[in-house]
């Protein structure tokens, strides 16, 4: 009966894996695979396109909608409104909205992140088209207003290069050149499109003289029916004569400009010819851009690429381009430059966080040297390269780029994914060693004890990230990398492990070392060295090869004469003496009262950490971050004058802040002689590009009143300790109140994709300019506080905006004959112009445009004065009706814009973070609380507080349901593994006590808790921890069951608590090593990241040259992460090794007790009867 009972324990403590002794079994084929994952691996990863970050592309769908020569009130109301009435019943839609401003509207339609961008696209643009097509739909130059509807990738926003073109030469020639490069350019692949800044598109103008117009009685009809009719080419048909059939072509269209003055306008008493009363030329628009670097005009190229191309490929071949152009297109004294190159900070933090992957395999492998031997070191080691290849392979199927997110999820799984190796290396050597087995006997009994452990721990540690794949919104797409290589890099090191790994171990696993003698270092020295030097000399790409093979001699040699023995004393003494130290110290634990006790200290430290914590989240000693807040790599000046300021006004203030901030950037404490070692290039813009990406995404609307300055900084690495968020701090006082009037603000590059302001306060309610007033007096209360930390408080919209009210007189102008269309249409002709023809010349389309002539266009007089001039329907008589008899005019202002969220209207004060403050919470929450205060609200008025703080808030509310869904989903797998409850609980309890180590370190260091990236990083240590407390429970359980096996007990018997703890102490002794292996090497992969230390292998190598340097935006960016699992593995470990073996034998005694109840409850059962008998 017994036998029957410990089957089933028999079967699990003398147990081999399948897939592990079929690769030791066949190791031909597993080389095989060896050989296929290191080519495919190593082709996928240089094909993989570089990026600095993800692509992003969000489920919003823009519509743009031109209507020049209307105000925000007129686009809102013929444009905004009814395209938002259709589109709010539209399914799938969270959110609209809108901005309406002069002669331009913009709708933002965002959906459910399950609708696919393209069917929405459909819907939407379904809708439009339904809109568009009722009778009352507006028209401009006599057809009806299109919209636009696209959608837009986050890195289609941005431009990836801009190239700049001087020379002593007339703006429309460097435009020539521009164009030229424009089509080179925008034919490669990976370009979206390319923009020319600072230089006009030009058009023929029909300049009108008001006086001639009126003197010869001809009206803007007259001149624009003649263009029409007179510029034209058409087919009339096929004339069949003779079996032939002729096309009958009229050829009528100018060849050139000056062909108009000789059309006849009007032959009535004699021909008047268009020269008599307009002046045609053919020449630039009016100016609407203006392009500078570093204070010299230029005619510039925006260059963007598309939605998943390779950026760094398309920099490339655009450099190739220009190089081209430069040699065999341009004159010599033309000059090209580049400006904002970001493939250059792509490429630096590629290189930078591989070489972080480079320097943290040294490091595992010469812990693991240390700890296992150097030859056992090496079949560990080699599982880093091998799951390295074989998750390149995967992610670049998947069509992932290669970026600084999947980079990262490498590093973070640098410790981790040799977990499973030194689990698989340490227990074969252990059995090899103790237990003197035979290499092959010991690999397969070794793996099988730790095959299902090792698969069920990379279950759980996957299953932490599991509920990150359900990541909603911008923030996810950007994010879900990290869970998603993770668990791509842990499923590679399990593969690796269980085929790769044992396989070796079981060929060439050894206890004793093997030691190489003087005579055979001395050869293997006179094969690597010489090779190595002529490699080095005429290696050239793969010199560094050479330099590799020396330093390989040189570490034999070291090996021989100093790692070895000091590898061994470690193994043998440290080790040995550690493992003694472990075992007396867990046995005095574990004895009397003592578990209940140090548990029991434990949860009070965690408690008092946690109350540590929040007092000093209280005294904003800890500050609260969303995002890291980054060094500028850019510097970006944006000024804003009042709307309706000319460009020509805007260019003049921008040329004077351009003096101002570049005498700042060139400061000498920046150069070096000429050079400016900070600041790599500075470029301007004015009016079109001038826009800010946060709050005018999408639009493509002129901008006269705003100018923009981007300053660009170097790599990190060359700019000799400057820091650039001191300069920004530099040029944000110079500008402070220096300009009265011009809204002024001094940002940075974003460190990850936009989440809005911080301070972001939206003001809705059904009057404008109630909602205008408040927020204007919101402003000035919150100014008046003084709070510190804000930046400058904005309006995004005011009516300041110039404009002039006309009047219509209906009842003298219906005496007169004149209706009020009439009006407007004069004078929108007069002012705007109206498109009477297309002049085409090689191969490009020109506008012929008729309007007054510039003089008489901004002279109030001659446009009041002029007469419409029209034919009586009923007597045939030409009349002249003085616009200024049937209309009165008016100076007021106008909003400059309108702003909708979900159909209403809407008001926004929004403001940066001051230099020097990163916490947006602590500064909104003293806001809010000097906002209690404020008595100017009106009651139909709502304020709400968005941005950045909103975003901030429903991302740490669903990392945190992430967080516990993953615990859920681990306690699930667990029970599964164990066929237990308790064991599970107490790896749930050792998660939450691993929060001591994280909440500790911020703590005690003072750093800032940084949401997205110290969240990630204590679900990435939940992982870690469940990993080692799986190997360390499962050995505690196989031992159990060989004892319950030994004594031939049942399958649910319960060994007595005191063999019970002994074996506790002898599975904590045996599991020692792989539990520090695994903290020690995780720690040591994420110490390169966490501290910047930055070392170029490949530099090193190859040109002698490491460009070492310590920080960097990688460090910025990820240190946070890091820190937090650093932190937290520390206290981990001691609690994998200490307080889980406690937990486990406080649960076995408790369980021990329950059964002596039971029993004691069973005998009295079976005794009463004999009693009463």
């Amino acid at each position: 009966m017994s036998e029957k009972k410990s089957s089933k324990k028999k079967n699990q403590v003398d147990k081999e894996f399948g897939l592990s002794s079929w690769a030791i079994d066949n190791p031909t084929v597993i080389y095989v695979i060896m050989a296929l994952l290191l080519v495919m691996g190593g082709i996928a990863y240089y094909v993989m396109p570089r990026e600095s970050f993800p692509e992003i592309n969000e489920t919003k769908i823009y519509i743009s909608a031109p209507y020049p020569g209307n105000t925000a009130e007129d686009v809102e109301k013929l444009i905004t409104d009814p395209l938002e009435d259709r589109l709010k019943n539209v399914s799938g839609v969270t959110e609209i909205t809108s901005t309406s401003q002069e002669n331009y509207a913009l709708i933002t339609i965002e959906f459910e992140d399950d609708i696919s961008v393209e069917s929405a696209k459909q819907e939407v643009k379904d809708e439009v088209d339904s809109e568009k097509a009722n009778e009352d739909w507006p028209t401009s130059n006599g057809v009806k207003v299109e919209p636009n509807v696209f959608d837009l990738s986050l890195s289609e926003e941005q431009p990836i290069l801009n190239v700049n073109i001087q020379g002593n030469y007339q703006v429309q020639q460097l435009k020539s050149y521009g164009e030229y490069l424009q089509d080179e350019i925008e034919d490669l692949p990976e370009i979206k499109e390319v923009s020319i800044r600072g230089a006009q598109d030009k058009e023929v103008e029909v300049a009108v003289d008001v006086t001639k117009m009126n003197a010869a009685q001809v009206s803007f009809d007259d001149i624009l029916n003649t263009i029409r009719n007179g510029n034209m080419t058409m087919a009339a048909g096929n004339l069949i004569t003779s079996g032939q059939r002729r096309t009958i072509r009229i050829l009528g269209e100018i060849e050139k400009p000056s062909e108009l003055e000789n059309f006849i306008v009007k032959s009535q008493n004699g021909a008047v010819y268009l020269r008599d009363i307009a002046n045609v030329t053919f020449k630039e628009e009016d100016k609407t851009t203006f392009a500078r670097e570093w204070g010299e005009n230029v005619v510039m190229l925006d260059v963007k690429k598309r939605s998943g191309k390779n950026m760094v490929e398309a920099v490339e071949k655009i450099k190739v381009i220009l190089a081209e152009a430069q040699a065999n297109e341009f004159p010599p004294d033309v000059k090209i430059s580049t400006a904002n190159d970001q493939s250059e900070k792509t490429i630096n933090q590629v290189n930078d966080l591989v070489n972080n992957i480079i320097f943290g395999i040294i490091l595992v492998v010469g812990v693991l040297t240390f700890f296992l031997g150097f030859r056992n070191a090496l079949f560990v080691g080699f599982a880093i390269p091998m799951s390295m290849f074989m998750s390149f392979m995967i992610l670049n199927a998947l069509g992932y780029t290669m970026n600084t997110m999947i980079l990262f999820a490498l590093i973070m799984g640098l410790g981790m994914l040799v977990d499973n190796g030194i689990v698989v290396v340490e227990n074969v050597y252990r059995l090899m060693d103790e237990e003197g087995m035979s290499r092959i006997e010991a690999a397969k009994k070794g793996i099988g004890e730790i095959a299902f452990p090792i698969i069920i721990s990379t279950l759980t540690t996957v299953a932490a990230f599991v509920p990150l794949g359900t990541w909603p919104g911008v923030m996810g797409q950007f994010m879900i990398y990290f869970p998603i290589t993770l668990s791509v890099v842990l499923g590679s090191s399990l593969f690796v492990a269980i085929f790769i790994n044992s396989m070796l171990v079981s060929k060439f696993m050894d206890v004793d070392q093997k030691i190489l003698t003087r005579k055979q270092l001395i050869r293997l020295t006179l094969v690597l060295v010489p090779l190595g030097i002529l490699i080095l000399i005429v290696g050239g790409a793969i010199r560094g090869i050479g330099s590799v093979m020396i330093v390989t001699a040189i570490i034999f040699w070291l090996y021989k004469y100093s790692i070895k023995g000091a590898a061994e004393y470690f193994q043998k003494r440290t080790l040995v003496w550690l493992e003694e130290k472990y075992k007396s110290f867990l046995s005095w634990a574990l004895r009397g009262r003592k578990p209940s006790l140090l548990v029991g200290g434990t949860f009070i430290l965690l408690i008092l950490v946690f109350m540590g914590f929040g007092a000093s989240v209280g005294s904003q000693r800890t500050s609260i971050e969303f995002f890291p807040d980054n060094k500028p790599n850019q510097i970006i000046v944006y000024i804003e004058y009042p709307e309706g300021t000319d460009i020509s006004k805007t260019n003049a203030i921008a040329k004077d802040i351009e003096k101002r901030v570049y005498s700042i950037l060139n400061d000498d404490s920046y150069l070096n002689g000429d050079f400016n070692f900070l600041v790599e290039s500075a470029v301007s813009q004015v009016g079109e590009g001038a826009g800010n990406p946060q709050t005018d995404g999408g639009s493509t609307a002129e901008m006269p009143h705003r100018a923009k300055i981007t300053a660009t900084m170097r790599e990190y690495k060359f700019r000799n300790g400057a820091d650039s968020e001191e300069l920004r701090t530099k040029v944000q006082a110079e500008l402070t109140d220096a300009y009265p009037g011009v809204a002024i603000s001094v940002e940075k590059d974003a460190s990850g994709p936009p989440a809005g302001y911080p301070i972001n306060i939206e003001l809705e309610g059904p009057d404008y300019d109630a909602l205008i007033a408040t927020a204007e007096n919101m402003r000035s209360f919150i100014n008046s506080r003084n709070i510190p930390g804000i930046e400058e408080l904005k309006i995004d919209v005011n009516r300041a905006k110039p404009a002039m009210q006309v009047v219509v007189d209906r009842e003298k102008a219906g005496a007169l004959g004149v209706a009020s269309g009439q009006v407007g249409n004069q004078l929108r002709r007069s002012l705007f112009g109206e498109k009477a023809g297309i002049y085409k010349e090689d191969g490009e389309d020109y506008d012929i445009n008729v309007r007054f002539e510039e003089d008489d266009r901004y002279n109030t007089s001659a446009l009041f004065d002029q007469n419409i001039t029209f034919r009586d329907a009923a007597t045939g008589v030409i009349k002249e009706i003085p616009v200024s008899a049937v209309a009165t005019k008016k100076n007021t202002s106008s909003f400059s814009a309108i702003k909708h969220r979900d159909t209403k209207r809407v008001v926004t004060v929004y403001s940066g973070l001051a230099p020097g403050f990163v916490d947006a919470t602590a500064v909104v929450t003293k806001i809010q609380a000097e906002m209690q205060s404020f008595t100017a609200l009106p009651d139909d008025i709502h304020i709400d507080y968005t941005g950045q703080i909103e975003e901030q808030n429903k991302q740490m509310q669903f990392l945190m349901g992430a967080f516990f869904g993953g615990l859920a989903l681990i306690f699930f797998i667990l029970i599964f593994q164990f066929s237990s409850i308790s064991k599970p609980t107490i790896i749930m309890i050792a998660i939450f006590l691993s929060f001591i180590g994280v909440f500790g370190g911020i703590l005690i260091t003072g750093a800032s808790f940084v949401i997205m990236m110290t969240m990630m990083g204590i679900i990435s240590l939940a992982g870690i921890v469940v990993n080692n407390g799986v190997v360390l429970l499962d050995y505690t359980q196989l031992l159990v069951d060989r004892r319950i096996v030994q004594l031939d007990l049942d399958d649910d018997a319960l060994l007595p608590k005191d063999e019970v703890t002994a074996i506790v102490v002898e599975s904590g002794r045996a599991r020692l090593r792989p539990v520090l292996l695994t903290a020690i090497t995780t720690v040591l992969g994420l110490i390169p990241l966490a501290i910047g230390i930055n070392i170029d292998f490949f530099g090193l190598f190859s040109s002698f040259d490491a460009g070492f340097y310590i920080g960097g935006d990688n460090v910025i960016f990820w240190g946070p992460l890091a820190w937090s699992v650093i932190y937290g593995l520390i206290i981990a470990t001691f609690l994998t090794l200490i307080i889980v073996p406690l937990l486990y034998l406080m649960v076995h005694k408790f369980k021990l007790r329950i059964r002596g109840t039971k029993n004691e409850e069973s005998t009295e059962t079976e005794v009463q009867p004999e009693i009463t008998e």
